[in-house]
């Protein structure tokens, strides 16, 4: 198979696995939404940042070093494998010892027992890590689709079950335990490798040589990431938190799903071409052009489309999170711009780097933080934005220096598009606000309309990165289906 359809069948069966996620998950949200309070959200969102922080330490990296390593060893492998399970057991055992100040911290003493049992999950994923970064490393995203498919809707039923039976926010915990036990039960029978009695000090250090960077950028971004979650659960309430983390999951369904389906195709592809230039900066530049196509049309139409619907799916006690997710739409907007950027720093061998912009970019997002205490959470969210376009600067300033491909001629590549989604949300944000039928109705009516716009406009004027990714779709899908 040639690095071109590696790429697009990578692409293609890590938007099937994120958009068939994101529609079973959408589905998933929706109902437990109607079934449980924004107290209950709050209440795991509170917990966040510590599972997030101690993934990333548990991941120490390794899972990048490994990928960018022209041929790893079976050393290699099930060295960090054992690494990876003994800092999952770790990590458990520290969060186990620390529920009872995280409940007292804030004042929520639910905390504690929920924290120790969603603390499960980081042993879980461990056991996973490295048959995942196997099946990135040859570019398998077709079994990952299958696997994580599954997990979705078995995780996804049983959360609802328990929801409908009244356990509440149990019910969240025991949907993310389910997803990793079913990822690891299944990827554990479907995938051949097994770890040998091998622990090599060596390789642990050839590896930590590159991913110590990436680890300590790893936990600053995460960190940065879900602070606001203790910000706002500590100095406003579980129900506020509530409605800030329904809002964000709206908002990421579209903008971190891309960001993760390009990130991790993108990565090892283009780490196979990083010795010839000229192919590497063509490929980089058609997946910075069509990446940031779609990402405009789902972000600013998920702007236009935001109050009608949280209203039609999950009801007008979520009212609230609407301002949060149409303000949060422009900073998701950024995620895969940045998921593009920092790869390539990556791709270059340039962890160290890496980490230094990660350093100052969140050192100067502490002010967002302070912000967000003194006046509120609208203010958050702004100063988010104002971060994320600094960010966007500085990343690719670097990445640019690399490539021959500067922040300028990015914005260049990327505003027609942009330009194109902007009219076409303002004429579906019109049509909303002027038209007086019930929220499901207008939602679907505001869908088809900026669907037929946006493909109208696209064909009128043969806009090439929206004819671009038509021919991938045709020569890739349509095409093979008839051949079927």
């Amino acid at each position: 198979m040639s690095l071109k359809q590696k790429t697009v069948s990578g692409l293609a069966w890590s938007f099937i696995d994120n958009f068939v996620n994101l529609g079973i998950q959408f589905i998933v949200g929706v109902i437990l939404a109607r079934l449980l309070s924004p107290n209950e959200f709050g209440l795991i969102g509170m917990l966040t940042i510590f599972i997030a922080v101690s993934q990333s330490f548990i991941d120490s990296g390794f899972k990048q070093a490994l990928i960018r390593k022209k041929d790893p060893t079976q050393a290699d492998y099930s060295t960090v494998f054992y690494y990876n399970m003994l800092l999952g057991i770790i990590t458990y055992l520290l969060l186990f010892i620390s529920a009872d100040l995280i409940g007292r911290f804030f004042n929520e003493p639910q905390l504690k027992q929920l924290i120790r049992v969603l603390g499960l999950s980081l042993i879980i994923n461990a056991f996973c890590i490295i048959q995942q970064t196997l099946l990135a490393k040859r570019i398998d995203f077709r079994l990952q689709a299958k696997i994580s498919i599954i997990s979705s809707v078995v995780s996804g039923a049983v959360a609802i079950i328990m929801a409908f039976a009244g356990y509440g926010v149990w019910s969240l915990v025991i949907k993310t335990i389910t997803t990793y036990l079913v990822i690891s039960i299944l990827i554990w029978v479907l995938n051949e490798w097994r770890p040998s009695l091998i622990f090599s000090v060596s390789s642990i250090r050839e590896l930590f040589a590159f991913g110590s960077n990436l680890l300590i950028s790893g936990l600053i971004d995460t960190i940065y990431r879900n602070v606001y979650y203790i910000v706002i659960g500590k100095y406003f309430s579980a129900r506020e938190l509530g409605y800030y983390t329904t809002a964000e999951q709206f908002n990421n369904l579209p903008s971190s799903n891309l960001s993760t389906v390009v990130q991790r195709v993108s990565y090892p592809v283009l780490s196979s071409i990083k010795e010839d230039m000229p192919k590497l900066r063509e490929a980089y530049k058609k997946l910075i052009k069509s990446t940031m196509f779609i990402c405009f049309v789902l972000m600013l139409g998920l702007f236009a489309v935001s109050r009608n619907l949280i209203l039609a799916l999950i009801g007008l006690k979520w009212e609230t999170s609407i301002v949060y997710l149409q303000m949060l739409c422009f900073v998701g907007m950024f995620h895969p711009l940045h998921a593009l950027n920092l790869n390539m720093l990556q791709v270059e061998g340039r962890s160290d780097l890496f980490l230094r912009i990660e350093i100052i970019k969140k050192t100067l997002a502490v002010p967002v933080i302070i912000v967000g205490v003194f006046l509120g959470i609208k203010a958050l969210i702004i100063s988010m934005i104002i971060v994320n376009i600094f960010a966007y600067f500085l990343n690719s300033h670097w990445s640019g220096r690399f490539l021959g491909y500067s922040s300028w001629e990015q914005l260049a590549d990327i505003f027609p598009s942009f330009i194109i989604a902007g009219a076409v949300s303002l004429a579906v944000l019109t049509e909303g606000i002027f038209l007086d039928f019930p929220p499901a109705l207008l939602l679907t009516i505001q869908l088809l309309t900026g669907a037929a716009l946006t493909i109208v406009i696209c064909e009128t004027i043969k806009f090439k990165d929206y004819i671009y990714i038509k021919e991938v779709v045709r020569d890739n899908f349509i095409k093979k289906k008839s051949y079927d």
